[in-house]
């Protein structure tokens, strides 16, 4: 007997074992670690719904999760789900599948399962994280923004957890740099969150980049899941960048489980007066690398993923080591000046600029010139008809 995944023919034991893997994540109680333990005491894993109730009992399931197993509940759920997955051209990577990324094998408590949509292959990518607060400054989403471009230029897989803020900031640079980008999401694979990223989430699809989640599809957002997800976007990486960041802000809990995971730990210094500096400048403190350009993370990657990286860009692309991939186009002169009355680490509200720009400017060449800047994307437009300069 065999099956049909993904339109590859597979063996029935195959599909059995990513079938037990996926039955077990469903049973209640089970946690990743326990689940993990267990599977390493079976043959296969598939072994598991043969089982006799002692037995799994033996394994250290609470009764009710043994019973949810023994009873085939487990496994009809298994079933239902991965209709679900396969009917939304999604995958099911298990922690026993080849596919299944090394480097989140090396974390204390992997996820049992992943679901991806779109290329799974990118988990196997050498990745730089980039997180911080849902509530940036200009200057903090425009560093963001730019790091993620430059870095994944040069090919780094750039991953971060699609909320508001730098996680948006830093998807939108790697796809600014036309290259793939890979969300970690605290909800099912088809849920997003929040809901005004749906056009982003579609964006990272259509570049070849892909979405991941260790919780089903259909779950929504509960606020036990984003703590545990940002253990996955750290161990799928070979280092955390944290843009800005609060005192009490989750990506203390990120930056907390990349030092526990032994990733390298970057973070852009902020304003001292800023409370959006707090995370950042107390992790350089405690010894995280100062970054203020690609290079600095770059210099500090292990030796491996660099000639891996370098080894993936033909020689007569390679960048000088100062110049960006992406080369900013030729101004006009209207918008040349517009852009110089303009700053990355603070708006200017638009009835600000033509007050600057009066004796120079007409207001419908003001108008103009912000609408082809916007268009270049050296401008940000933010709410209020506020302006900011792009890093």
């Amino acid at each position: 007997m065999h099956v049909t995944v993904d339109g590859a023919v597979l063996p029935a034991q195959l599909d059995e074992d990513r079938l037990a893997w996926l039955a077990l994540v469903l049973a209640p109680g089970l946690g990743p670690r326990r689940i993990v333990d267990a599977m390493r005491e079976l043959e296969t894993p598939g072994q598991l719904f043969s089982l006799p109730l002692t037995s799994l009992e033996g394994l250290k399931f609470p009764a009710e999760a043994a019973q949810f197993v023994f009873d085939g509940r487990a496994r009809s759920a298994a079933g239902q789900e991965w209709a679900r997955v396969a009917g939304d051209g999604a995958t099911i990577l298990t922690y026993s599948c080849l596919e299944y990324p090394e480097r989140l094998r090396e974390i204390y408590d992997p996820p049992p399962v992943l679901w991806v949509r779109g290329a799974a292959s990118l988990l196997a990518r050498p990745a730089i994280a980039i997180i911080g607060t849902r509530h940036p400054t200009p200057y903090g989403s425009g560093v963001a923004e730019m790091l993620a471009r430059d870095l994944a230029a040069r090919g780094m897989l750039v991953i971060s957890g699609m909320a508001r803020g730098i996680d948006s900031s830093a998807h939108k640079g790697a796809l600014a740099a036309r290259m793939p980008t890979l969300a970690v999401w605290g909800t099912g694979i088809d849920v997003v969150y929040p809901k005004e990223n749906k056009k982003l989430a579609e964006e990272i699809l259509a570049s070849g980049g892909a979405i991941v989640s260790e919780v089903p599809m259909g779950t929504f957002p509960a606020p036990q899941n984003f703590p545990r997800r940002n253990r996955v976007i750290s161990g799928l990486s070979v280092g955390v960048l944290v843009v800005e960041a609060g005192e009490n802000s989750g990506t203390r809990v990120t930056a907390r489980c990349a030092a526990d995971q032994n990733r390298d730990l970057f973070a852009v210094p902020g304003n001292v007066t800023s409370k959006n500096s707090w995370t950042p400048n107390t992790l350089i403190k405690q010894g995280a690398k100062l970054v203020a350009t690609w290079e600095d993370v770059w210099e500090d990657l292990p030796s491996q993923v660099r000639l891996e990286l370098e080894s993936q860009v033909p020689a007569a692309s390679k960048p000088s080591p100062a110049a960006s991939l992406l080369p900013d186009p030729v101004l006009r002169p209207q918008e040349a000046m517009v852009l110089e009355v303009l700053r990355s680490d603070e708006s200017l509200q638009i009835d600000g600029i033509l007050e600057l720009m009066e004796t120079q400017l007409t207001s419908s060449e003001v108008f103009t010139a912000l609408f082809e800047l916007e268009l270049a994307g050296r401008v940000r437009q933010l709410p209020g008809k506020n302006y900011v300069r792009t890093m």
